[in-house]
């Protein structure tokens, strides 16, 4: 899948167009919720995800999105991430607009995230606080 704005951003779905070397570095020095996690378990994330690479005009690597999900009842968006250089634009919110539109023909029940600062991105593609957040339990496994 394949999707542009007119400003010469794209969205795709192939794995193989992923830079992870760009991804690992996003991930493991410049967020709160992945800091230090290593290339092998990035790369393993990538595998077994539906992943959702953002390139700018010149085919580099300008977003990143994956979803968890068994594309029948849940999904799971994580790991959204805007290179410092391409924020301001809208991607984040163009990003997760086409995770939701996409993943709306599947009938899938619900899907989730977690995030610290980017509620009104979020909100703009119809995501919203969980109604009964005591109904969510955690299991947390040591590293």
């Amino acid at each position: 899948m394949i999707t542009r704005r007119d400003d010469g951003y794209e969205i795709a779905t192939d794995p193989d167009r992923l830079d992870v070397d760009l991804l690992h570095h996003w991930l493991s020095t410049d967020t709160y919720w992945a800091r230090g996690r290593s290339r092998e378990k990035v790369e393993q994330s990538i595998g077994a995800s539906l992943n959702f690479g953002v390139y700018d005009a010149t085919g580099a690597q300008a977003a990143y999105a994956r979803v968890v999900t068994d594309l029948t009842t849940f999904a799971w968006l994580c790991d959204v991430y805007v290179d410092r250089a391409h924020r301001g634009k809208g991607l984040g919110t163009w990003l997760a607009t086409t995770v939701r539109d996409h993943l709306a023909p599947y009938g899938i029940r619900r899907a989730l995230l977690a995030t610290q600062d980017a509620h009104g991105v979020y909100a703009k593609a119809g995501f919203g606080p969980l109604p009964d957040p005591a109904h969510m339990m955690i299991m947390t496994f040591d590293r």
